[in-house]
């Protein structure tokens, strides 16, 4: 028995001296040797800015009872009151060009009346906006200065699913805060305010309020994504711009004003399984073409309805969505190949993109925004001042902003700050892209959300 507790103390003795060795060797070390993230840090996060934000807002209100019978007896006559109000914002940035040109988000600069920029250094200075795409949320802000700090351009196209990246930014005002994660996943669609957004990074580094616009750098200490959205109540799930999306879009911006993103023409569906078998496909992956706009390069490339796109430049695209990105990816002017499949048979078209039209995304008229006039409406896209000065709780749908008097919409009692999610059963998000809302000629039928509560409304058009 005692020799038993003899042996069982030494191996007690030899494993506590194996730690303690252990633990000997790596406090030996230089505080931060071997740590990527330490070095990223430092060096990174000069270059990261923090943007202040200052706009005057215009809220509404009615001193009347908001009741449809004293509405309907007194119209117009008591319209809602206004009084502008200041509103603050904040979001982070980084450096692009020693300059002074910063790369952020759109919307931490939309709308803003003055933007202030506070440096590494603890300077602040003022910003102008050079240029903004609310496709992709993407702005170039610029403030004076000379041989500034700049991060570089990674290549996200070679990011992998897996790989360490770390955020920087200011998130609740809490300037040039570091977190650590992997990117999740590539090549996400998601909808965030008033943006249908594509071909995105997932990643699971902490991304919070005042991180949009921020960088997202792999360890080589390169920019690989713009943080740009989170999802509500969730735990690291957290969406970047990759940095390639980004290039192109930048350099337009500075040297335009805008992006000049380059438009095809036709409207999409996933392939499904049935579509596969239905076209001659042998794999469910493309994009099949719904319609092809007149007059579009789509149509004079020689596309047709039925027309299933497989690749791009020869290379292979798994969805519709992939199809979009890719198209968006070219500037007007461009050439490209498409690979597509017709009737069983595989065949190859050449397309020159065209200039997109309006402020920015893939222009693809469908009759929506015509719907809107012909009702009495003017609409806008949810943004972030109008869901502040409506108090409006959905990400999603198309906000009345103004509505005629005596026009179908105003006799159906449809008001000002009312929110559209569906037109004839179809979701919409964005005025001038209302696919195929426009299938019902006689009537118009309005899904409404008023006040957290959803309604129907059927009205018909006076042109």
């Amino acid at each position: 028995m005692n020799v038993t507790r003899r042996n069982r103390s030494i191996l007690i003795a030899v494993v506590a001296l194996g730690v303690f060795a252990l633990a000997g060797s790596v406090s030996a070390q230089e505080p931060f040797a071997g740590n990527p993230v330490a070095k990223i840090a430092r060096e990174s996060s000069p270059a990261v800015v923090n943007i202040d934000v200052e706009a005057m807002v215009t809220r509404s209100y009615s001193p009347f009872p908001d009741d449809p019978i004293f509405r309907r007896f007194f119209g117009e006559e008591f319209k809602r009151y206004s009084r502008t109000v200041p509103m603050k914002g904040r979001g982070s940035g980084f450096i692009v060009s020693a300059d002074g040109k910063i790369l952020t988000n759109n919307h931490v600069v939309e709308g803003a009346d003055k933007i202030t920029v506070t440096m590494s250094d603890g300077r602040n200075l003022e910003a102008k906006i050079l240029g903004r795409d609310p496709t992709f949320d993407l702005a170039i802000i610029k403030v004076e200065g000379t041989n500034l700090p700049v991060l570089e351009m990674g290549d996200s196209d070679k990011s992998e699913v897996g790989e360490w990246v770390v955020a920087i930014g200011n998130p609740y005002g809490l300037e040039h805060t570091v977190t650590v994660g992997v990117i999740s996943a590539k090549n996400r669609s998601i909808h965030a305010e008033n943006v249908n957004f594509d071909g995105f990074l997932q990643t699971d580094a902490a991304i919070n309020p005042g991180n949009s616009g921020g960088p997202l750098i792999d360890l080589n200490g390169k920019v690989v994504g713009i943080n740009t959205a989170i999802v509500p109540f969730a735990q690291g799930i957290g969406f970047a711009v990759p940095v390639n999306m980004a290039k192109q879009i930048m350099n337009d911006l500075v040297q335009y004003g805008k992006v000049r993103r380059g438009w095809l023409g036709v409207y999409i569906q996933p392939l499904t399984k049935e579509f596969a078998q239905a076209y001659g496909v042998s794999e469910e992956k493309g994009a099949i073409v719904s319609d092809v706009m007149p007059d579009s390069p789509a149509e004079k490339a020689g596309l047709r309805r039925g027309d299933v796109i497989i690749a791009v430049n020869k290379d292979k695209i798994e969805g519709s969505q992939e199809l979009v990105t890719k198209i968006r990816g070219f500037n007007s002017g461009e050439t490209i190949s498409l690979s597509v499949i017709r009737q069983g048979k595989q065949m190859t078209v050449s397309a020159t993109l065209s200039e997109v039209t309006g402020s920015g995304g893939e222009e693809e008229p469908s009759g929506g925004s015509e719907i809107l006039k012909n009702i009495g409406i003017e609409g806008s896209s949810i943004t972030q001042e109008l869901r502040k000065t409506y108090n409006i709780k959905s990400r999603e749908g198309i906000v009345v902003t103004s509505v005629e008097q005596n026009s179908a919409a105003s006799r159906a009692g449809i008001r000002e700050g009312d929110v559209i999610l569906e037109i004839n059963g179809v979701k919409v998000s964005d005025p001038a892209r209302i696919e195929g809302a426009s299938t019902r000629k006689n009537s118009v039928v309005l899904l409404l959300l008023r006040d957290g509560r959803t309604f129907f409304i059927s009205l018909k058009p006076e042109k």
